[in-house]
């Protein structure tokens, strides 16, 4: 399952499951719990996500910048909003979105700058930005951007246009999901950000994403499933529990955490328990830990947080920063 779309929507911890970076000997995680409160991890999270947004590598900052966003850590958004001047377009990208997530107003006049940007994915973040501070087109060029004929700036547009809370937006997102020439990552992103909009209408196609063959794809339906969050989604992510592929089982799992439901966290459970990654290759670990840490900040269960002290000293940097995120999540619970 390689990231053929990790660069597409640039949309760091989301994507980050599917990375092909770093590589890990093994699972080796101890099963004793650990001493303390979850909140004494608090110390160690922040450092790791300040030392991924001054990491060397543009994934690892953008990645970063996602965990600031998706955990409202706002005292860490001055070093967010530098990030907007990075040289590498994804960290563009994220930092701007963080601003626009978050309402930060005190980038506002750093983030207008790069409605000039010279790439229009970052034109159309900054402008997703601009019109959540209350001061863009209205999300008007992020939906104009849909019809681009660069697939990459039509998939970020729709994704954008889930996230804006925009219903009238829903008319648009259905015409770019049916344009003959919208290519996989088009759609992919175009049913979640309608799923994010709340229009259950979306509903077959969401589950026609869990039913494909490929794991990345019935990833993406289970993103949707999430976003959408209705009991009959909740019902087709619990089908997915019992999927033959550990990654798509700990997916679904999170997302029904994120959804308040701890039916998953025997799956997550196993992954410390059970020897279930041999036979994978480094990737495949990788790609393990993280979604397990992913999993566990959702659920945030005691059975399952007693293994982030582990997952944060991970040699991994894309691990520790999920492990970080899951921190923040299961701090903010208490």
């Amino acid at each position: 399952m390689k990231s053929t779309r990790a660069l597409t929507t640039y949309y760091a911890l989301m994507a980050c499951a599917m990375l092909v970076f770093g590589c890990n000997k093994s699972l080796q995680i101890s099963n004793a719990p650990a001493g303390g409160s979850i909140n004494e991890l608090v110390p160690e999270a922040t450092r790791i996500i300040q030392e991924g947004l001054a990491d060397d590598t543009p994934l690892i900052r953008a990645n970063a910048i996602e965990v600031v966003a998706a955990t409202r850590q706002t005292k860490l958004m001055p070093k967010v909003e530098r990030l907007l001047q990075d040289d590498f377009v994804p960290v563009r990208f994220a930092a701007a979105l963080a601003v626009g997530d978050l309402e930060y107003s005190l980038a506002k006049s750093s983030v207008k700058q790069l409605l000039k940007d010279k790439d229009e994915n970052v034109r159309i973040a900054a402008d997703y930005a601009m019109s959540k501070l209350g001061a863009g087109s209205g999300f008007e060029l992020v939906r104009k951007a849909t019809a681009s004929s660069d697939q990459t700036v039509r998939a970020n547009a729709v994704l954008l246009l889930g996230k804006s809370g925009d219903r009238n937006s829903l008319k648009v997102l259905y015409w770019a999901l049916h344009l003959k020439d919208s290519d996989d990552k088009v759609r992919f992103n175009a049913v979640e950000a309608i799923a994010m909009l709340g229009d259950e209408r979306i509903y077959p196609k969401a589950w026609a994403n869990l039913i494909n063959i490929h794991g990345e794809d019935k990833i993406t339906g289970i993103r949707a499933m999430g976003a959408l969050g209705t009991a009959e989604a909740k019902n087709a992510l619990i089908t997915m529990l019992d999927d033959d592929v550990l990654e798509v089982r700990l997916a679904a799992a999170e997302q029904l955490g994120m959804l308040g439901e701890t039916i998953g966290e025997a799956e997550v459970l196993k992954v410390f328990t059970k020897n279930l990654t041999a036979g994978l290759d480094k990737e495949e670990i990788e790609r393990v830990n993280i979604l397990a840490a992913l999993a566990i900040g959702q659920i945030g269960t005691g059975n399952l947080t007693k293994f982030l002290p582990q997952l944060l000293k991970n040699e991994s940097k894309f691990v520790r920063i999920a492990a970080a995120k899951a921190v923040f999540q299961c701090t903010a619970k208490n």
